[in-house]
């Protein structure tokens, strides 16, 4: 587990595969000696089909030490306007190099 702002996401994994196609907030991480830094956050209904299609896959690449590494905060009962709530949080709190839409 690994908290981001005041939500524990699952995670991090070295591996995209071991996320879910389940409701949730991705974070798209780089490990920076014992630390991480969040390079990214969004949100879908299918989190694992998102994050492995995703339009902004050659900024998390370009800003990475060469691994990258991904949480998620599975969220079944939040409707998207939910979701879109826990993401711009994140967001607001620590402004990832990768979010602009």
């Amino acid at each position: 587990m690994i908290d981001i702002g005041i939500y524990q996401f699952e995670g991090p994994y070295e591996d995209a595969a071991k996320l879910e196609d389940r409701s949730g907030v991705y974070a798209i991480l780089d490990h920076r000696g014992t630390e991480y830094r969040l390079l990214d956050c969004g949100e879908s209904a299918t989190v694992k089909t998102r994050v492995a299609g995703h339009d902004r896959r050659p900024c998390w690449t370009r800003n990475s030490t060469g691994k990258l590494y991904y949480a998620v905060y599975y969220t079944p009962n939040l409707q998207q306007s939910g979701r879109m709530e826990v993401e711009q949080a994140i967001r607001k709190q620590f402004n990832p190099t990768c979010g602009d839409r």
